[in-house]
């Protein structure tokens, strides 16, 4: 199964852990299992129409998704995938 890396900010909402396995064999399935798992997380994640909030990166080892095909990214079992979201400062 793969295995999302989980940003401190965000690990309020999944119990503490920094890596949670997801199952899902593209980006999309893998957010649906993360968020059925840890529906607090959901909302820093989503907008209220559904959507991938624009400030949050995931990639697929190196490669942002919004590279790839976006959350029709294609993943493989065991595949090393992390979560980032962006931070705005001034």
């Amino acid at each position: 199964m793969p295995v999302l890396r989980i940003p401190t900010p965000l690990r309020v909402y999944t119990n503490g852990q920094s890596e949670v396995t997801v199952n899902g064999s593209d980006i999309s399935e893998v957010l649906t299992d993360l968020t059925t798992q840890y529906p607090a997380i959901k909302p820093h994640l989503f907008n209220e129409g559904g959507e991938l909030r624009p400030f949050v990166n995931i990639f697929v080892g190196e490669n942002n998704i919004k590279d790839l095909q976006g959350v029709s990214t294609a993943i493989r079992d065991g595949e090393k995938l992390m979560l980032i979201p962006s931070i705005a400062g001034g």
